[in-house]
């Protein structure tokens, strides 16, 4: 397969299916953005589909929670779908929204539907947009596997503190499940932009395909994407991830 196809999930307030449409496109996928109704009723995109992204944004304005009734529906309209994805051996992402969303619906660790989400609001009390650093940690996710360079991307999110206790924080780095951290970038701001427990950024579950993550790759997948582009600065490209992922699909 040369251009596997990566269905993006999307639901009204979801801002960044066409960011995510543009790094998979870059990595070599074909996008195809629905919303989950107009993705259940398709039962031959799922049987084409290698990848499955649930992209951030603010689904259904935040209402009664980040990502609650997105998590909902994917509970209730997808069903057991994105599971199945998962058992074909088929790799799954969520970001920021998407990532509240997996939490919400139990396809991530962190609370589930009926539970309150590991993901909270952030230490500041406020709503944080900035440029982060993220370090790869995991070797099980399939998203950052092989990956030995920080990335640089930005967060936008007011809900993303990944709170739990220190027990489950050392269960999941040692079951690998830490697929990414925040890192220092230097002393203008504090490095943890939430107060996560561990300096979370991203978990993955328990096969390695699914992973979860509140920063936004997908905005930096182009070098002049980044503030300091104009100065010959910029970091590393969030585009790895994606290059990660779509490269484990095409092995499917």
């Amino acid at each position: 397969m040369t251009r596997p196809v990566a269905l993006i999930l999307r639901a009204p307030g979801t801002n960044r299916d066409h960011d995510v449409a543009l790094a998979l496109d870059l990595a070599g996928a074909d996008p195809v953005i629905a919303t989950l109704a107009e993705a259940a009723a398709r039962p031959e995109l799922w049987a084409d589909t290698r990848i499955v992204v649930v992209a951030g944004g603010f689904s259904y304005a935040d209402a009664l929670g980040a990502g609650l009734l997105l998590g909902h529906e994917i509970t209730t309209v997808l069903g057991d779908r994105i599971r199945d994805v998962v058992d074909l051996g088929r790799p799954v992402i969520g970001i920021c929204n998407g990532f509240q969303a997996l939490v919400r619906s139990g396809l991530l660790p962190g609370g589930g539907f009926a539970n309150r989400s590991a993901l909270g609001d952030n230490a500041s009390g406020r709503f944080e947009c900035r440029w982060v650093r993220l370090r790869p940690r995991s070797q099980r996710s399939v998203w950052t596997r092989g990956l030995d360079e920080d990335i640089d991307c930005p967060i936008a999110h007011g809900e993303g503190n990944f709170t739990c206790e220190a027990s489950t924080a050392a269960k999941l780095a040692a079951d690998d499940r830490i697929a990414l951290t925040y890192q220092p970038v230097d002393d203008r701001a504090p490095y943890n932009p939430n107060g996560s427990t561990a300096d979370i950024a991203g978990v993955c579950d328990e096969t390695g395909l699914i992973l979860g993550l509140m920063p936004h790759p997908e905005n930096h997948v182009l070098p002049r994407q980044h503030p300091l582009a104009g100065r010959g600065e910029g970091g590393n490209l969030g585009l790895r991830l994606f290059d990660n992922g779509v490269r484990y699909a095409k092995e499917l």
